[in-house]
């Protein structure tokens, strides 16, 4: 008995000893559960990737066709813009059926089937949540503006004529800039951030946020896989609407973002939704600092996953842009979440013109390597990745001549703002043909046919005339295009754990022309040059003497002597150190 005795002790001991620790069993859930770390984000623009019933409108059915492709572009997750029923003043961002489909874009049993198609193919679906405001014509604002003591009168901001006009409030799509409106249904204004038809809902009244937890739920138990919430750090404010300071518009994000309640909004939502399903979660805007932006999202806040900041995206503009200014950026970010929280790395989405354009440079002898260039900084950067369709075949800002082409309400009514004011028309257009997220909006561009093949019909918006040689169809036979490049940056990143969750490090922070910097985890040190100017540049660094393996290259040669490599114009390369 005495050596039974002896012999038990030492296999619960060796059990133990074999066994998870507590903190090994916690590090395993938790990397599980923060899967969205390691998630690469394809965002498609459903009324421009597809149409298959010729209304030149894309559709869902368009996005099932393409599953396969979307899957061998090696992303992991779709993020969809709108697909809710909308009267579309903004497109799709002005709702009035949370929980049913836009007529253009097919039926609901459409969009079973694409979840099912992307589950299949072991990809996920991000919904985009506009519930910062909604349609005047949902059904809601209908009943608020009927009477004053409707019960959905306090879904919305609204402001008794007889106290007087309220404090100015700025709006980003009003072709006069004033956020209020005189509803004289019941002589009052009502509040419009964006356009008078997308009124803002009243996120102090908790009958209105349960409705949304609601419609969030009824998503969740079809399975999506998690939530953008749109323009949500606006959704909070001061009902009192107090005078703000004369010119304050300037920098209207300091007055309208992350105002007092928006955190008990989020933990609110997080106990009623994000908790009850395994979902994501990322807002729109990350605030107005790094201490709002980690508020938003540090794991013990229980409030949103991810920030999405606009600090990188927003710094290419008409007048241009330095580089210096993007790496201090970038890295800025980086540091603040190098130990809590997490960020979105992106350069593009539909509410901004073409990366290539912007960012670089998109004339013929520098387009390609210079989308393989930005998409490489994309994929090597620590945070989730989210690519733009299109951006994936170097897709570029398309030609614009007078307002009449333009499709996109800001573009619209910024256009009538400026004459009215007497603006430089010139300066002006030159301006949004440069900017306009229409540019951004173009129909994908799959093969040469006369309308890319995004549709036999009328496309809504007309197709970039350059789709005759960018496209699907000629990129996926050519070994060194745009595409393949795309595909070879994404396999690489899943393959290599230290471009995920590896820490990052500025390299040469005052070259004028090249970015650099390492990535570095558990042994494993990556090494990206990437060349943002038009002409060769030459940079020199003890790591490149440590280079094992070029390990992503968008040209086929590279000047390598000692520590200097010299790149070609928009040259970018990957290595193993």
């Amino acid at each position: 008995m005495k050596h039974f005795a002896l012999l038990f002790t030492f296999l619960v001991f060796l059990f133990l000893s074999c066994s998870p620790s507590d903190s090994d069993k916690n590090k395993a859930v938790n990397t599980q559960d923060e899967w969205w770390k390691e998630e690469i984000v394809y965002q498609i623009y459903p009324r421009s990737f597809k149409d298959t019933n010729g209304d030149g409108i894309g559709d869902l059915k368009g996005i099932i066709e393409n599953l396969d492709y979307i899957q061998s572009l090696g992303v992991t997750a779709v993020w969809l813009n709108p697909i809710y029923s909308s009267p579309n003043d903004d497109n799709g961002y002005d709702v009035s059926d949370y929980r049913n489909i836009m007529k253009d874009f097919g039926t609901m049993k459409d969009f079973d089937h694409l979840l099912e198609g992307l589950h299949k193919r072991g990809l996920k679906l991000i919904m985009d949540i506009v519930v910062n405001h909604s349609s005047d014509e949902h059904k809601w604002f209908k009943q608020s503006r009927s009477s004053r003591d409707n019960p959905y009168r306090d879904y919305y901001h609204w402001w008794p004529a007889e106290k007087g006009k309220p404090n100015y409030r700025y709006s980003l799509f009003d072709v006069k800039g004033d956020a209020w409106k005189y509803d004289k249904q019941t002589n009052a204004y009502y509040l419009h951030y964006f356009s008078q038809k997308q009124p803002d809902l009243n996120w102090s009244n908790p009958k209105l946020r349960q409705e949304v937890y609601d419609i969030m739920k009824f998503w969740a138990k079809k399975g999506v896989d998690g939530f953008r919430l749109d323009a949500f750090q606006f959704a909070a404010k001061d009902t009192t609407f107090p005078a703000f300071p004369v010119g304050y518009e300037k920098n209207f994000i300091a007055y309208y973002a992350m105002q007092e309640g928006i955190h008990d909004y989020l933990k609110e939502m997080h106990k009623e939704v994000f908790s009850q399903f395994k979902v994501m979660s990322v807002a729109e805007g990350a605030g107005r600092n790094f201490e709002d932006a980690h508020n938003l999202v540090d794991a013990d806040r229980k409030e949103l996953n991810m920030a999405y900041a606009f600090d990188g995206v927003d710094l290419a503009r008409y007048e241009g842009y330095e580089l210096g200014r993007f790496k201090k950026v970038f890295t800025q970010w980086d540091s603040a979440f190098a130990d809590k929280g997490w960020i979105s790395i992106f350069l593009a989405n539909h509410d901004q013109a073409r990366m290539v354009s912007r960012f670089a440079s998109d004339k013929a002898e520098f387009r390609e390597a210079a989308a393989k260039m930005l998409n490489t900084f994309i994929l090597t950067m620590r945070g989730t990745p989210y690519c733009y369709y299109g951006d994936e075949l170097g897709m570029t800002n398309t030609t614009f001549k007078g307002i009449e082409d333009f499709r996109d309400i800001a573009a619209i009514n910024g256009y009538k703002k400026a004459k009215s004011k007497h603006e430089d028309m010139d300066y002006f257009m030159n301006k949004l043909r440069f900017e306009s997220r229409d540019n951004g909006r173009t129909p994908m561009q799959w093969n040469t046919n006369d309308f890319s093949g995004f549709t036999k019909g009328k496309p809504w918006l007309p197709v970039n005339a350059n789709h005759k040689f960018v496209n699907v169809e000629q990129q996926q036979k050519d070994p060194l295009s745009v595409l393949q490049h795309f595909k070879s940056l994404t396999a690489l990143r899943k393959n290599n754990a230290a471009l995920i969750h590896g820490k990052y490090t500025l390299l040469a922070p005052d070259h004028k022309q090249v970015y650099a910097y390492t990535r570095t985890m558990d042994g494993q040190k990556i090494l990206v040059l990437l060349n943002f100017s038009n002409t060769s540049a030459s940079i020199t660094l003890p790591e490149i003497k440590k280079i094992k393996q070029t390990l992503i290259n968008n040209y086929t040669g590279l000047s390598h002597e000692k520590n200097t490599i010299t790149l070609q114009a928009y040259q970018a390369t990957v290595h193993a150190l």
